[in-house]
Order: structure tokens, then sequence, then C-alpha cells
């Protein structure tokens, strides 16, 4: 058997409100509980721990239930808490494990433990699941803050002053729903802006934003319309509210990135309460980071958090959305112990925020570390990372990740060599790329294996084709990205996307554009998508399609002025099937117009290499 040598005194430390303090405890009972509500139904575990002479009831987090059910944690194991709060739950101290490491699996139990009599924990099984998620009991004039909370109308104050005495969570649940009794006290990690939108009832608006309670769990809040007037400048990211009567409705996974099946819709009878007292038990954020590498194998569109050291903040760029409305771009390099790097795209706001920051630091030899909560995974080109309206940015955070990464990167992770997932943006003469010909890319064999190939060609575009070189696409708004899926008319002559379940009067064109490339070796046929094909042709694909609907002579002049230009094509090569028909295509992916300082440099050294000399 392993000696353990448990950490005197901790219970009375941990329920008198030491969270630095990691000590080692002993599981002495555990038990399963259910746990009702959205922000933390299902299954969950609650344990009798132990410091040998005292011991106190605690709640597993979410995400630690897999060790009980595994059984790497059970009666008898030594753990070491992490990571923990305690909260007041009626008059009672407990405690939630929110991380925490198993030593020894399973042991005698040690010493004689008993509770103490000052901690004002019961040691019966009495303690219900909803006494930890905070979900209101059936007693009447409980003493709880929020049981006198009074139906409010248009004209309400929209934040007012909590009202006297402390008040335990109050989480909704769905059977609450139909008559709005419920009321949570949560922290704002984040707020989106306000977005626009437009469908078969009129034009709308509306604004989001995420709750976290103390036991760690999440949940959204929406509002439109007149509710975005109410609510949007006063809620402040960072703040406590306490959040009563909406509707729970099951949230939108397309829209909603968080761990939680529901979501709050506020109604005109909604208030908000900020909570002004010290709220140190509810976390200022959470992350489940995931490693650079791992970004590699993550769907395209999943929403990740991802800490790493800034080695390198390009400028920011203005740039022109699909509607015609200018923002503000910067793209940033992270790196990681995985021996990755990836790119992150900060959009809008951050550019000239943390974006600006980061640049002047790097500048200035400075290295960051920069943690991004719910940024989105790209596929475009290899794998990048990007902000959304919802995302958070914390420049060197005290987290136990950041000083780890601080601690590498300075004792030689900064020498460290890493391998880019993302696409790279620095001249091509710079690059480390694989350049081809036309003809090699079949004269190799290129796109003939199970994975794709990815090549840059020198290449002058030849041809176009006219007869169809865009598609009826979805202009849905999914979060701030357009769906973008091909739509079909419908019987009542609306355009119907199978993908977003919905009808439209108005589709959007995207281009499929089949194009011929040609250099000193040969042709072949390439397919240019969105992005690629308004870099060649300098236009949408709406615009290029209405000029053709109307035999605008702009038609012909957007495609003359594409011809015979060369271009860096970076090309996805793959082998694909038609039908019975195997054969391998060329996808671009990016366009370059010809830097011709940079390629006389480029070329410059593949001589130099050729030769021997480099």
């Amino acid at each position: 058997m392993v000696a353990a040598r448990l950490t005197p005194n901790a219970v009375a430390a941990t329920l008198a409100g030491d969270t630095n303090l990691k000590p080692v405890v002993q599981v002495v009972d555990l038990r399963s509980i259910a746990v009702t509500g959205p922000l933390g139904a299902g299954p969950r575990f609650r344990a009798i721990i132990s410091d040998g002479v005292a011991t106190t009831q605690a709640l597993f987090a979410a995400q630690l239930c897999d060790l009980a059910r595994s059984g790497l944690v059970r009666r008898g194991a030594i753990v070491q808490l992490l990571e923990y709060i305690v909260n007041d739950v009626r008059g009672r101290r407990a405690m939630v494990i929110l991380n925490m490491e198993v030593l020894v699996p399973e042991c005698e139990i040690i010493g004689n433990p008993v509770l103490p009599p000052e901690s004002g924990v019961s040691n019966s099984n009495s303690m219900r699941a909803d006494q930890f998620n905070g979900t209101p009991g059936s007693t009447a004039g409980s003493g709880s803050t929020f049981s006198t909370l009074t139906r409010s109308n248009d004209n309400a104050p929209v934040i007012q002053r909590p009202m006297a005495g402390n008040s335990s969570n109050m989480i909704p649940r769905p059977s609450d729903n139909a008559q709005g009794r419920w009321a949570i006290k949560a922290r704002v990690t984040a707020k989106g802006e306000i977005r626009r939108y437009h469908n078969a009832k009129g034009d709308g608006k509306v604004f989001s934003f995420d709750l976290l309670d103390s036991d760690g769990g999440e949940i959204r809040a929406t509002c439109f319309n007149a509710l975005v007037d109410r609510f949007y400048e006063a809620v402040e990211v960072g703040k406590v509210y306490v959040v009563s009567r909406g509707s729970l409705k099951p949230a939108k996974k397309d829209y909603n990135h968080l761990n939680n099946e529901w979501e709050i819709f506020l109604e005109s009878q909604s208030t908000i309460e900020l909570c002004p007292d010290d709220n140190s038990s509810i976390p200022a954020m959470r992350f489940s980071f995931t490693s650079i590498d791992k970004i590699e194998d993550s769907e395209n569109n999943a929403i990740v958090d991802v800490i790493g050291v800034v080695t390198s903040v390009n400028p920011s760029t203005t740039i022109q959305r699909k509607n015609g409305m200018e923002t503000q771009k910067r793209t940033i390099t992270l790196k990681d112990m995985s021996g990755r790097s990836v790119e992150v795209t900060m959009w809008g706001d951050f550019c000239n925020r943390e974006g600006l920051q980061l640049q002047e630091m790097v500048e200035c030899g400075s290295f960051p570390v920069l943690a991004v909560k719910a940024g989105r995974v790209n596929d475009y080109s290899g794998k990048s990372v990007g902000t959304i309206s919802s995302s958070q940015l914390l420049i060197n955070p005290d987290l136990a990740e950041a000083h780890s990464l601080r601690q590498w990167f300075d004792r030689g992770g900064k020498d460290a060599s890493t391998q880019s997932i993302s696409r790279d943006f620095t001249p091509a003469a710079s690059r480390n790329e694989i350049r081809k010909t036309v003809a090699q890319i079949k004269d190799d064999g290129l796109g003939m294996g199970d994975k794709p190939d990815w090549v840059t060609v020198k290449a002058t575009v030849v041809f176009f084709k006219t007869d169809s070189f865009c598609y009826t696409a979805c202009p849905n708004l999914i979060g701030d990205r357009q769906c973008g899926k091909k739509v079909t008319k419908s019987v009542s002559g609306n355009w119907l996307c199978d993908k977003c379940n919905q009808e439209f009067p108005e589709c959007d064109y995207r281009y499929l554009l089949q194009l011929q490339i040609q250099d000193h070796s040969g042709t072949a046929w390439a397919t240019a998508f969105q992005e690629a094909g308004e870099e060649l042709l300098g236009c949408s694909a709406r615009e290029l399609y209405m000029f053709k609907e109307n035999e605008d002579p702009r038609y012909t002049d957007v495609l003359l002025q594409g011809l015979y230009r060369q271009y860096l094509l970076r090309l996805k090569v793959k082998e694909e099937t038609y039908g019975d028909e195997r054969r391998v295509k060329n996808t671009v992916f990016k366009v370059e117009r010809i830097d011709l300082s940079a390629e006389s440099k480029f070329l410059l050294d593949h001589i130099s290499r050729l030769t021997g000399s480099y």
C-alpha cells in the first residue's frame, strides 16, 4: 500500500475560504445524486472528504463525474484538490470540487474523522441535490431574497439593487418554465454585439450574454428587439447579476457553443438585479483548453478555448464584408508546448483593443501569453482560430496553464522548433512552401493518397467557364457566419435550405468557378469557391450574376480583366469520385498577386540550393 499523508486541518481551512490551499484529502463516502436544471442537469456525485480528523461534503463538478463513473475515484481514494469553491447553501458551507488529482485510488480510512460542530455541515444524507445547484425548495417564506420578486413591466427599472440579506442561487428548471418561477445568480462572462436580421416577420435585432454560476455551470441568455434596448447597455461583462423570469428553451447549437442543453430567453416581465457585494465564490471565467496539436484534428466551425505564447502580431487591416460594411482584421501566431503553432484571426474591436496591446508588447521584445475563450476553428487551407462575437481574450492571465507556458517559453521554449497548423500569410519568398509546376501535379501523382496534397503553383488564368460560375446559396446567418449551403426553389416560391430547415424570400449567390490555369509546363483545370473567386474577379458572385442576368456589359469586362494574369495559387489536390470515374480535383484556396521583389528572392534562394551554395 502506498503511504499517504493527508493535509492537517484541510477541512477547516477550506471551509474558512482558503481556496489557495491544495490539500490532500481522503474520500470516505461517494454517492450518485440527481441534479436538475439547465446549469447542470443529469447525474452528479456527492462525496464526503476527510483530512483524517474532520469531514465535509463536496459536490463533483460535471467534468469530474467520469472519474467517479470509471472507478478512478471511489471510497477510500486519496486525492489532491487542485481547484474548488465553497458556497453558502441555506446557512451551510458546501464545497464544489472543480479539479483534482487522484494520488491513491483506494486506501483504508485514515484516522477517525468526525464533523467539526462549527462547520455547520450535517453528516447525514439530508443535503439534497437541489441544495448544491441552488434549486429553490417548496417551502414558502424560506428567507430567499428572490421569493419576493414581483412582475415587472416595460417601464420598470432595468437593473435593480438587490434586496437586503444573503440569497442563495436559484437555478431555473424546465418544470418552472410555464410560471417563470426561477432566478439565477451568476457572473456575465461574455456579451455579444447587437445583430440585426430579416425574416418573414420583418426586421429585428438580437443580442446574447453568457452566465457562469458558482458551480461552474454556464448558460446563455438572449434578448430580442425591445429587450435589446432595455438590457444591452445595462449588462456588463465581469459583474454578477440575479436574472429572473423568462422562458427556458432548448439551446440552438448552431448558435450556442456552451456546454448546456438549455438557453434563457428574456421576456417583458424579466428582471435583472446587480449584486455589488463580494461574489468571489463565482469564478470570473471557466476555460477548457485544447492544445494546438489537437486543434489540427478539430472539425471546421468547432468552438475551442486555446492558450499559447504570442510570437508574432501582424498589422491591422481594413476589409470589406459581404454585406458591404468595413471591419478590422488582424492575425497573430500562438505556440505552445505541443510543438505546434496556430494563427489566430482577430475581427472588429479585438484588433485595436487586445490586438494593439499585443503588437506593442511583441515589438518591445515581450512575448505575452494569450488565452482565447470561444474561438472558432477554420479549416481554410490548414487550421486557424478566429474570434466571434462571444469570444474573450485574456493577456497574461493568472492561470496555471499560463504560468506553465511562461516558464517553458523563458527556459528554452522560445527557441524550440514548431510546425504551423495554419496557412501562412508571410510573403512567398520567406515561406518554406512546396512549389510545383502545373505538369508536376499529374507527373508526381499528387492527390492520390489518403490525404490531400497542398502545393503552390505560379500560373496564369487563361479561361473561365461561364455557363455556371455560381450557385444559389442560403443567406441565413449562423452566429456571425453565413450558412452558404445550396438552396432550391420550394412550391411556395421561396428558397429552401435543407440544413437550416427554413425558407427565405431571397437567396444569395456564391462562386463555384471553373478555371483553366497554365504555366510553361502545361495546363490544368481548377475550382475556385467564394473567397478565391472574389480575389480572381474582383467582385462578388451576386454582382456578376446580376450583370449577366441584366445583360450588363460589365459582365464581360469583369471576366476579361481576370484573364491572363499571373498568380501564386495555393492548391488543394485530392482525388475524388464522380459517378464511376475517379479524377484528381484541384481546388484554389489562396490567391496572391505576384510580388516581383519577393519572387525574385525566392528564385535566387532556389538556385542557391540547387547549386549547393545555400
